[in-house]
């Protein structure tokens, strides 16, 4: 089951059912299953308290993935500052609504195993970003 919750901003306008059959979708290309995910749509102070009290991270950030997976079933929280998406949209002269998606699908990518912080890792997750959202 996905969840979409927000703390201090107003939900995005993304259509629920169809994000989630994507998700799923993504998730099957890596021989995954979607078990618990929950998604919080917040702020960039909430995303601040969140990285701080958790990671010890004291900076902003698009997302934060939490990652309880079981086997091949995907379970994590994921955390997006909504806030962070639309200044990265501007930075990066894309659309809003194509910005959200990349990042909602960031985490499940995430969870589904791949990593974004070593050698080469940044752009083995975005080209696997970029046909993540041309199955939208």
């Amino acid at each position: 089951m996905i969840t979409y919750n927000t703390e201090n901003v107003k939900f995005p306008a993304i259509k629920r059912r169809e994000t989630t059959a994507w998700i799923r979708r993504v998730a099957a290309t890596y021989g995954k299953k979607v078990g618990e995910v929950g998604y919080l749509f917040c702020d960039d102070e909430h995303i601040l308290q969140v990285n701080r009290e958790y990671l010890g991270h004291d900076y902003y950030t698009d997302i934060i993935t939490f990652d309880y997976d079981e086997g091949d079933v995907l379970n994590g929280d994921l955390v997006i500052s909504l806030d962070t998406v639309r200044s990265n949209a501007e930075l990066f002269h894309k659309e809003y609504d194509e910005e959200l998606h990349r990042v909602i699908i960031h985490g499940i990518l995430h969870l589904c195993g791949l990593n974004d912080k070593g050698p080469g890792e940044r752009e083995q997750m975005e080209a696997a970003e970029n046909k993540a959202l041309k199955l939208r």
